[in-house]
């Protein structure tokens, strides 16, 4: 006999971040989405962050158009790595874009980004973009 269906409350419904399992350098594993070299991670999945996408670089660093896939998944908090070594930048418009939609922001060096986004990924709604590099 089937189980009786149960309404989902809210919680239960919202979309939940993933876990980040594993940071190696040119390697993040991300729990249910697989394993990339960069990531965006956002709630409700993960995937590759192809910086061709956007013409992001180095410098001027993480471009507007990188956060606004984070920002479609419903992300009230953003967590935006600079690499292993800090050289990745964060462009001012992309800090003046989160600061307009009152995003969280937080911009740290990728292992202590990773380590800010675990704790956070099960009390809201937290994405990041995560560079496994330089």
């Amino acid at each position: 006999m089937p189980k009786a269906l149960r309404t989902l409350g809210a919680s239960e419904r919202r979309k939940r971040s993933p876990r980040i399992t594993t940071l190696a350098w040119g390697r993040i594993e991300v729990n249910g989405a697989g394993a990339f070299r960069d990531a965006k991670v956002f709630p409700g999945g993960a995937r590759e962050w192809d910086w061709n996408e956007t013409g992001t670089a180095h410098e001027p660093g993480i471009q507007p158009a990188d956060v606004a896939e984070l920002l479609d998944h419903g992300a009230t908090t953003i967590v935006l790595s600079q690499g292993m070594l800090n050289r990745l930048h964060v462009s001012p418009q992309t800090l003046r874009l989160l600061a307009e939609r009152h995003v969280r922001t937080h911009v740290l060096q990728t292992a202590e980004a990773v380590e800010l986004y675990n704790r956070l990924c099960n009390q809201e709604g937290v994405a990041g973009l995560f560079h496994s590099t330089c």
